[in-house]
């Protein structure tokens, strides 16, 4: 099943995101605890190669490249593993020059004209910004130019970040409405247990997974958590990131990027890696854009006639079924709903402020009137603006 998967998804496969991360651009050497020396540029001259492979072949390429800060570290002569934040900015603000300058250049000499696009949170929870982000990747791509992706990492900090280039590469493969992502990491893709640990007595060796149809509780306890200091997220941000791309119909493919023929092997159908993808129904742009882009600001508690009424009726989010609420959010911010056992039942476009929301809360449409002389919504989220969670 996974080979006929994996070559179905060739067949109709017009435009593919790829995430190279950090330590696949990484120039290392030393013991097994790799002294970090900074960006090798031999190794984005080998994807620069690769990638003017697929596009001779008729693909569209978006990258989305880390390595900012790694890069920039070097330059700047900042060894050591912990880094305050504005030695963070300015690392990645030397870095990123860097390194869009060492692709630019490793492009250009495969004759593939690049560009580099910035991004931060605020970019994309903002609607007209994000469709313009949409258009300009579009419009990029039309050109036969590679857009090379990052996040803004030298003026946002970590209340306002993405959070990690996993995550961002997701969004970039919803936003580009790509078929496919390829996230080249330095591990060949998601084990049933961490293949870096020993064995203990009587417990299985670690093994691959080849694939994966569904993200639940137990897929992301398996992916655990990263402890490198060259990386965001590790495994686990990964699979975060496969979560968010399945809801939108695109297939998510890890694979060890340190392996040079990954991706010839990858487009010519092999089994390589581990593959995401269940093949359901994809959910509407805008919903998916409230559903994983935008940061919830706060969260609503519902009662169990709301729940019913949300999950199983379709029906928007009314006052009267509001038991409680946390946070300061105002109307138009994302929040997230759950019930009384604090199980996620939704996300959604809040229609009222926490303020006002405490004066509604429980009550019926006519009570709500009598209060609520202006900025009067029947509903707290209109079903329009409110997506159920997974």
């Amino acid at each position: 099943m996974n080979s006929k998967v994996r070559k179905d998804l060739l067949k109709n496969l017009k435009r593919v995101v790829i995430k190279i991360g950090s330590s696949v651009i990484s120039h290392k050497e030393g013991d097994g605890s790799s002294l970090v020396l900074g960006l090798s540029e031999k190794m984005v001259l080998h994807y620069a190669r690769e990638i003017k492979k697929l596009v001779d072949r008729g693909y569209e390429v978006v990258l989305v490249s880390s390595g900012a800060v790694m890069a920039g570290r070097k330059r700047l002569h900042l060894g050591r593993t912990q880094l305050s934040i504005p030695e963070k900015q300015a690392c990645a603000a030397i870095g990123q020059s860097f390194l869009m300058h060492t692709y630019e250049k490793k492009f250009d000499k495969q004759e593939l004209k690049t560009a580099q696009i910035l991004l931060g949170n605020d970019d994309l929870e903002n609607r007209k910004r994000y469709l313009n982000a949409k258009h300009t990747i579009d419009a990029l791509i039309s050109y036969g130019v590679i857009p090379i992706i990052n996040e803004n990492d030298s003026v946002t900090v970590d209340e306002i970040k993405i959070g990690d280039n996993d995550t961002l590469s997701a969004t970039v493969a919803c936003l580009a409405n790509a078929q496919l992502l390829i996230i080249l990491s330095d591990v060949e893709g998601l084990f049933t247990r961490d293949p870096g640990k020993p064995s203990q007595k009587d417990e299985d060796p670690a093994e691959l997974i080849p694939l994966v149809t569904r993200v639940n509780a137990e897929i992301e306890k398996k992916a655990g958590k990263s402890n490198s200091h060259l990386t965001v997220g590790g495994m686990y941000t990964k699979v975060r990131a496969a979560k968010k791309t399945m809801s939108f119909g695109i297939p998510t493919l890890i694979v060890n990027g340190m392996d040079k023929k990954v991706l010839e092997k990858v487009f010519s159908g092999e089994s390589v890696g581990t593959l995401f993808w269940s093949q359901e129904d994809k959910i509407k742009d805008r919903k998916h854009w409230i559903a994983h882009t935008l940061k919830p600001t706060g969260t609503i508690v519902i009662d169990a006639g709301a729940v019913r009424a949300i999950a199983d009726k379709g029906k928007s989010l009314l006052p009267a079924g509001v038991i409680g609420y946390s946070g300061n959010f105002v109307f138009g911010n994302a929040v997230v709903i759950q019930d009384e056992n604090q199980n996620e039942i939704a996300r959604g476009l809040v229609n009222y402020s926490a303020r006002d929301l405490d004066r509604i809360k429980g009550k019926k449409t006519e009570a709500i009137k009598n209060l609520m002389a202006e900025g009067f919504y029947q509903e707290v989220i209109h079903r329009d603006d409110l997506v159920l969670s997974p």
